[in-house]
Parts: C-alpha cells; structure tokens; sequence
C-alpha cells in the first residue's frame, strides 16, 4: 500500500523536500532487493535460507501490518548536555523528534545489552530497536507506559481481515488482541499473536512474556532481528532482518531514515511526553494510523429536523426521494490458501537421528493437502520443537515457520543436535487454522568412540608407597576422527579376565584424599584427549592393569608396574 510521508517540524511543508529526502532513502536499500510498484518486496528479493516468514501474506513479526510514515526531521539532532528529567544523570536535549521516554529508552538499550551477551555476533543497535518502536508504535505512543513498561492500555493494529490488509484468522483466542475472528499486531513493536507465540521474550524479568510490555516487546523484537545468525553490522543483513520484520521497501527506508536520526544523538524526556507521529501507510486517508488505541464511542447521531408547519394549519412533510437503485449483491471473497488446508501428510520424512552436537542428516517436510488430497502452495507450517532437550534448527531457534511450494510442501530448517541424549519431538501444524499436526520422534545418541590408544609409549612404574612420575593421557578416535566429548569411565581392575575393582595396588585419590580406584563421568576434550588424574600405589608389589571404556565400545588396558627400588 502506498504510504504518506508527513513532517512533524512546523516549516518543512514543500513536497519537493520530501522527495529529497525519499530519494536519499531509496539509495540505502540494499543491492538486490527489487519492488513491485507498491512499495512491498516482490519476490525473489533478498532473504536468508529458511526464514522462518518468508513469502505469503501477513508474513514477519506485524503481519505487515500498517505502521507510521512519518519522517525524522531534515535538520539533524544538535544536543546539548542537561539534567535528565526522571535520573538525575546528565542527557541530552535537541529537536523535540529525538527525545525517547525514559521507560522505553532503558528498555531498548537494555535489549541490547542482553543480545550483545547472549548473541555477540548480531551486532544489534538499540538505535534500531527504537527506530522500529518509533515506526511502529510511536515509542509505544509517547511513553504512556507504567514503571513496569506496560502499556496503560492496550496497543492494536487494525483486524487482519483481508479487506485492505492480509488475511489473517484468530490464532489465540483473542488471547493477546482480543480479537476473537481475527489476529490484530499487538504491543509497541507490533507482534501479530502467532508469532508472539514463539518470539515472546520475558524482558522485565516479572516471569510473563507480554507484547504490551515494552521491555518484553523490545527483548523480543532483538532476538527477532538476530535471527539466522545475523550480523546487523552488514547492511544488507540489517536490511534483510527490517524486511523481516515488515516486508514493504518503504517500511525499510522509513525505518533506515529513523536509524540514523537516532545514531546522530538522542535524549531522554519523561514518560507520556513524546512526540506522536500522525501519518499512517494506511492508504485510507480517513482511517486511523497504526497501532490504534481502542476504539471510542461514536458521536451520537443528529436528531432528524422537524417539519414546517403549514400556514393555516398543518405541516409540510420533506419531499420522499425515489429508492436508491439495489446494488448487486457483493460476489463472495473466495478461501485463502490456508482456509484450503483440510490435513497434513508427512512428505517422506527419513528417520531423525544424530549424534551430540552434530546436524541432522534428515530434514522434516510436510505437505499441506485439501480435503482431495491436493497439494495447497502458499501456507505457512510451523515446525516447533518439543521436549527436554537442546537441539535447535539452524541459526539457534526452536521455532521455524516455512510457507509452502507450488507442490504444498514445506521442509523445516536442518535440526542441529546438543548435548542432552535421548528423545524429543518436532511437531508441524498449519499457521492460521485449528487442525490437527503431524509430530516427529527426534533421538540423540551420545558421542562415540571406537578407538582408544596411549599418546605415550613411556613405561608407567613406580615404587611401593610412591606416586607414579607420569600421568596416563589417552587419544579417542571415531572411525578415524577425532571424538571429542565423549564420555569415559577408567577402573583399575583385578586381571584381564577380572574387570572387579581391585582391592590393592595403584589408586586415584579423591577431592579429599580418599583412595578410590573408579573414575566415573570422564570426558574427551575437543582434541579427543583424556588426561587421568595423578596415580599412586601402595605397599603392594607386581604388574596392576588399570582400563579405561568410552561410549561407543572403545576399550584400552594399560599396564601398571610397582617395584622396589633398585639398590
């Protein structure tokens, strides 16, 4: 849809200056990305493998929901140093657009701290979150927030109806929007409830995830952003991320704008003082811009004017119009593609299974069917993972949402296994309709090895009574690669036909100086090298056989020789 640009700087009134400054924004963009006459990516615009909302309509975190226009001013923020109004701390003070509520300011800058922890490599900006918040919300409507960083009241996009905007039908029970029939994008950055399902972060640590808090809405837009291991520092990830978010040029060029307003200086002003923007992508010039605040009552209607009264008595009646002809009854809005979807049929999904920390070699694919078993392209299938486990799709995420191909298949991100063995699921199901899902058993097998051999061959003697000089390092391979973290167990046994704990001979010590003679929850290092502890004997003399097991059947029995000193 086509946007209006506004300016909330008195002055800057001439369309030729909005041009300007529309054309500079056009020549950010990213090289690649291409556009239909519309302002939205077309397709086969620039985006990551396996995005999890690429294609379809509604996609990204807003369901390409409407948002503001409305520019940065052309002139610069010039701050200057002044006490802030709600910390006491010396900000800045310059052009009313740069000033952010305190609440919303500490949130964003919060978010990016915890990502810059948590996901070093994605180079996230707070200036971004606040350019996305001021685009999409208004700095959740200029701050009116509580000390919480909730919202006072609820923050709404308008229904996702399909009558101007994407289709969208109610995947929360009006959970988060309130909207039983339809989904609405909901909170300062404007979460549709389906992706909020599996974006919501708790960022206030108040143990909820709620879209209407900025401090969890900002957390979560970050780990948005920096998905698919993205590094904002490169432009055209940081486009791709944007687009992402809301798949419309002019929404990115509006956003990029914003972005480096906010990185030549901002300040803190006191919450419920920002500056609201007035201009919306909506191309209905009569209606709201979004986000709105619920609705208020309508102006209650004029009452009808009476009749004249006739000289002479009576009254004068206006004269009735003829009927208005009918109109012809509206022709029915044909099904979406996702109102299509009768099931789900696996699509030769192989058996998943990996080793710890290593990829899948299967992927999950389904394929979306009609009641005819047909094949319906252009729906969005989430795969989710399920279970007490750290596996996760390529780029970190438990979550992946895929749209469907001309067939109606939709194959999940590659799986990557962790550390934890044993068993989880990987469940599809249809976006955007209440139906049964498809659920698969994934399995993690401990790491293996098959092969275990000395990385010494120096003799390991000792005298009664002493410790030994060198300590037992040992080297696991797997079919001739290194097999790191695999576990171990190291007993010293009674003969090679004995593997009982022996009762005499060379022992380990334990943390407190006990003897022990088993070593349990041993592991390789990356390298695939096992380093024993320090040994010692006894007063016992002769040849002790000490042997070490790793999972995956490796076996190696070394040699332990105790002497007397020669004289």
């Amino acid at each position: 849809m086509a946007a209006h640009f506004g300016r909330l700087r008195k002055g800057a009134t001439t369309t030729a200056v909005a041009a300007v400054a529309v054309a500079a924004l056009s020549a950010s963009q990213a090289p690649g990305v291409t556009t239909d006459d519309l302002g939205r990516q077309a397709a086969g615009a620039a985006q990551p493998s396996g995005d999890a909302n690429t294609g379809g309509a509604g996609g990204g975190a807003t369901g390409d929901s409407p948002y503001y226009t409305d520019l940065p001013p052309l002139k610069s923020p010039n701050p200057s140093p002044s006490a802030s109004p709600t910390t006491g701390t010396t900000v800045s003070v310059g052009e009313a657009e740069a000033g952010i509520p305190a609440t919303v300011l500490d949130a964003y800058k919060k978010a990016e701290a915890e990502l810059r922890a948590s996901k070093p490599g994605c180079n996230l900006p707070w200036q971004l979150l606040a350019a996305i918040g001021k685009v999409e919300s208004g700095q959740a409507r200029g701050g009116r927030v509580d000390a919480s960083g909730t919202t006072y009241s609820p923050i709404l996009g308008p229904k996702l109806d399909g009558n101007g905007f994407a289709l969208i039908a109610d995947t929360d029970h009006g959970a988060y929007d309130g909207d039983p029939a339809y989904d609405r994008a909901v909170g300062p950055m404007q979460f549709i409830p389906s992706t909020w399902e599996w974006a919501g972060r708790d960022g206030n640590g108040d143990g909820k995830k709620d879209p209407n808090n900025v401090y969890d809405a900002a957390l979560a837009a970050g780990h948005y952003l920096c998905r698919f291991d993205r590094d904002l520092s490169v432009q055209s990830q940081m486009n791709a991320a944007i687009l992402n978010y809301n798949n419309s040029t002019e929404y990115l060029n509006t956003v990029l704008s914003w972005l480096e307003y906010y990185r030549k200086g901002t300040h803190e002003v006191p919450d419920g003082t920002g500056t609201l923007p007035s201009h919306s992508s909506n191309s209905d010039p009569g209606a709201s811009p979004s986000p709105t605040t619920p609705a208020t009552p309508s102006t209650p209607s004029t009452p009808s004017t009476p009749s004249t009264p006739k000289p002479g008595g009576g009254s004068t009646s206006p004269t009735p119009k003829p009927p208005a002809p009918s109109s012809p009854a509206p022709s029915p809005t044909p099904p979406t593609p996702t109102q299509t979807v009768d099931h789900l049929e696996d699509a030769n999904t192989g058996k998943l299974t990996a080793t710890a920390g290593s990829a899948f070699g299967t992927k999950v694919a389904v394929r979306a069917e009609s009641k005819a078993s047909k094949g319906v392209s252009k729906v969005r299938v989430r795969f989710t993972i399920i279970g007490d486990t750290d596996a996760t799709f390529t780029g970190g995420e438990s979550v992946a949402t895929v749209v469907t191909g001309s067939a109606g298949t939709a194959t999940a991100p590659a799986l990557v296994a962790g550390e934890k063995t044993g068993d989880f699921t990987v469940r599809a199901t249809v976006v955007g309709r209440v139906l049964g899902g498809l659920d698969y058993t994934a399995t993690v097998t401990p790491r293996q090895a098959d092969t275990l051999t000395r990385t010494s061959d120096t003799a390991l003697t000792c005298v009664p009574g002493g410790e030994f000089a060198d300590q037992v390092e040992l080297k696991a391979t797997y079919k001739g690669a290194v097999a790191g973290k695999v576990a171990a167990t190291a007993t010293l046994i009674k003969s090679a036909d004995d593997a009982t704990e022996n009762d005499k001979g060379p022992y380990f010590k334990d943390a407190d100086g006990k003897t022990i003679r088993t070593l349990t929850d041993l592991t390789t290092d990356a390298d695939g090298v096992l380093k024993l502890p320090k040994l010692y004997a006894d007063d016992a003399i002769g040849t002790f056989l000490l042997r070490v097991n790793t999972t995956g059947g490796a076996v190696l029995t070394v040699e332990l020789k105790v002497a007397a000193a020669a004289s």
